[in-house]
């Protein structure tokens, strides 16, 4: 590992005994001695506790109407000094003291990369559907997807997940880094504007963090409203690459698992899920044309909207 210098950022609220655990983890990882830099969401539920086992901690206060997915993460960057910039979230485990590593190695050997995410595993207690979910979109092969990659990925190419991603300082800076302001999916349009610059966007399948919720059908409902948010506010990105295409193959790919491994009796509530999730995305792509009370009933982040 050369003498670059990384930085891992985390936002965090309430953190609890799990974010204890990431904080260890991340302190015996083999190729990583720089700072964990800390957007802690109300101080009053912040363990101090912490600063004083982790010399390694930079932690900042805000308000929660001051969060926001974008330019929370935009100001702990301006914090940070770091060549490579690491963001995670305060839910995803490292699975082995090689994560950093592994993670930011197709920055430091490939060319012109400008991210790389993690592989994220199902944790323990993880649902089926989820669990199939996990395996498709995070497989046991590493790929790095390039602009000429839009035929073949699609809407994949700009994937790329906060959960646990690295960042070339200069590349992000080069892209715009994440928007000011940001509903949902702030790593993906920060990758796609990264691809459209020119820089490669990797995923490291040897770098893993076990991470995985089991949503349910309205939970499913408010997430993907969001995403259908964000990408009606970037028609730049999102209006040449279509969602709902990659959404029908998982759909089909999850119905055919359930069929082959004697599970149909799960199909029900395959097609139920899936029908919160396209509901959702489809009435987030139109928000605009919503009124204001229907938009708070259907958001997940009803802070982001006061200042709408």
């Amino acid at each position: 590992m050369n003498d670059r210098r990384i930085d891992v950022i985390i936002p965090v609220y309430r953190p609890g005994k799990e974010f204890g655990i990431l904080l260890r983890r991340l302190a015996r990882q083999r190729n990583f001695s720089g700072r964990i830099i800390v957007m802690n969401t109300e101080e009053k539920f912040w363990n101090r506790q912490w600063e004083e086992e982790f010399p390694l901690l930079q932690v900042h206060h805000l308000r929660k109407e001051e969060f926001d997915h974008g330019g929370t993460r935009r100001k702990a960057a301006a914090f940070s000094d770091g060549d490579i910039l690491v963001f995670m979230t305060q839910d995803a485990i490292p699975a082995d003291r090689d994560l950093i590593g592994n993670l930011v190695r197709p920055i430091l050997d490939g060319e012109d990369i400008g991210a790389s995410y993690a592989r994220q595993l199902p944790r323990e207690g993880c649902a089926l559907l989820e669990r199939y979910t996990r395996m498709f979109n995070y497989p046991s092969e590493s790929c790095v997807k390039r602009a000429g990659d839009v035929p073949v990925y699609g809407i994949k190419t700009y994937f790329c997940s906060n959960v646990c991603a690295a960042y070339e300082r200069k590349a992000y800076e080069e892209a715009g880094g994440f928007p000011e302001r940001a509903i949902f999916n702030e790593d993906m349009i920060c990758a796609a504007n990264m691809i459209r610059k020119g820089y490669g966007v990797a995923y490291a399948a040897d770098a893993r963090v076990f991470h995985s919720h089991n949503y349910s059908g309205r939970q499913q409902f408010h997430r993907n409203f969001d995403l259908g948010v964000s990408q009606a506010e970037h028609p730049e990105i999102f209006q040449a690459v279509s969602s709902e295409g990659e959404g029908l193959r998982l759909v089909r790919k999850c119905m055919k698992y359930l069929l082959r491994n004697g599970q149909a009796y799960r199909i029900p509530g395959l097609i139920f899920q899936s029908g919160c999730k396209y509901t959702g995305y489809i009435l987030g792509k139109h928000f605009a044309g919503l009124p204001d009370f229907l938009i708070r009933k259907c958001t997940m982040n009803p802070e982001y909207w006061k200042e709408k």
